[in-house]
């Protein structure tokens, strides 16, 4: 019997697992969940509409990790990048089905390369005008990719937020970015019975991943969150990488 996208419940505890490992993930780093899910929603029940589920499950769980984090919601440091976050997710999300693969990849790996560096050499200059074009990328990769997460977590670190900061400001980021999308989906009319179907079965995992994931966050000192931090953001050019072969 048939769960949902047409998946039998064996391969639909697979696409479970997956998406409590992303909100863990999400909650300790304070964005990488889309590096988990995203690619996994597409071998399962196809590119397009991991998108479109991915945003609203991710949205749908960045409300709940916010929550987590209110005590550390930067709201006047994030603001002007969560605005723009917004406004490249609305145009990445509208060009989805037009959106050149191959080039947003080229574009999201020199993206993050020039981030990195800037941060290593303290370029002060690059890191103030980086941020806001960083931020305004983000979103539109992430409308019509999935995954704005090079591009999102670069744009965080030129803000210089302490690291419960910076998942709190990951978190507003991530909220908007998702919610903007999803409504511009629902306009489309992407968000097919099976989509709500499996956001509603997923709610009580968003509480237990998020949760689980501050914990882990607050048992790891700075330089241990730093290359945590780190890690996950190598994890997305990897996965970049891979689909420019």
């Amino acid at each position: 019997m048939d769960v949902a996208f047409g998946l039998s419940p064996p391969v639909f505890l697979v696409l479970v697992l997956a998406v409590l490992a992303s909100f863990f993930v999400s909650s300790s780093a304070g964005l990488g969940g889309s590096l988990v899910l995203i690619p996994s929603l597409a071998l399962l029940i196809g590119a397009k509409e991991a998108v479109v589920l991915g945003a609203l499950l991710l949205g749908l769980n960045n409300v709940v990790k916010a929550f987590a984090y209110r005590e550390s919601l930067p709201f006047r440091a994030a603001g002007v990048l969560v605005g723009l976050l917004m406004v490249g997710s609305f145009i990445g999300a509208s060009a989805l089905v037009r959106a050149p693969d191959r080039l947003v990849g080229i574009g999201v790996l020199a993206s993050f390369a020039v981030s990195l560096v800037a941060e290593r050499r303290n370029w002060l200059q690059v890191r103030q005008v980086g941020g806001p074009l960083l931020a305004l990328g983000a979103g539109a990769t992430s409308g019509f990719t999935g995954t704005s997460g090079p591009l999102k977590g670069a744009a965080l670190r030129n803000l210089r937020l302490d690291r419960a900061h910076l998942v709190g400001g990951a978190s507003l980021a991530s909220l908007a970015g998702d919610a903007t999308k999803t409504v511009v989906f629902a306009r489309e009319g992407l968000l097919v019975g099976d989509t709500t179907r499996v956001a509603a079965l997923c709610v009580p995992l968003m509480f237990a991943g998020t949760f689980l994931g501050r914990r882990f966050n607050k048992s790891l000192s700075e330089n241990g969150y730093a290359w945590f931090f780190w890690s996950v953001m190598g994890g997305y050019s990897v996965r970049v990488a891979v689909t420019l072969l």
